[in-house]
C-alpha cells in the first residue's frame, strides 16, 4: 500500500508543521521564506501556497503577529510569536511530551538515555 502523501500532510502534518512555526518564532521573528526552507530541511514538503494561508491563520488565531520588515505593499513580512501564542506552544510541548511518552517504545527510550 502507498502512503497518500496530500491526505498525510492534510491530516496529521499540518499540525506539525504549526507547532514547527510556533516553535521558531519562539526563538526569533521567522519570514516565510525562511520557515519554508527550514521546513523543507526537516524533510517536509510545503508549497508556499500552503505555507503564507498557514501564517496568516496563525496570526488571525492570536498566535503570531506579523509586522512588515521593509517598505512596499511587496516587503516582506517578519512573523512574531504573541503572549497567546507562548501560551498555546506551552500546552503543545506538553502534549507532545506526553504522546512522545506513549508512542516511543520503552526499548527505544533505554537506547537514547
Amino acid at each position: 500500500m502507498v502512503i497518500d502523501m496530500k491526505s498525510l500532510n492534510r491530516e496529521i502534518l499540518l499540525s506539525l508543521w504549526k507547532v514547527h512555526i510556533l516553535h521558531h518564532a519562539s526563538e526569533r521573528p521567522v519570514v516565510g521564506q525562511w520557515m519554508l526552507q527550514e521546513l523543507w530541511r526537516h524533510g517536509y514538503e510545503v508549497s508556499p501556497g500552503t505555507l503564507y494561508p498557514l501564517l496568516r491563520r496563525l496570526e488571525r488565531n492570536g498566535w503570531l503577529r506579523a509586522e512588515p520588515a521593509g517598505d512596499g505593499p511587496k516587503a516582506r513580512r517578519e512573523y512574531h510569536l504573541t503572549g497567546l501564542g507562548r501560551k498555546v506552544l506551552a500546552l503543545v510541548r506538553r502534549q507532545i511530551d506526553e504522546l512522545r511518552r506513549e508512542i516511543v517504545p520503552q526499548s527505544a527510550k533505554k537506547g537514547l538515555r
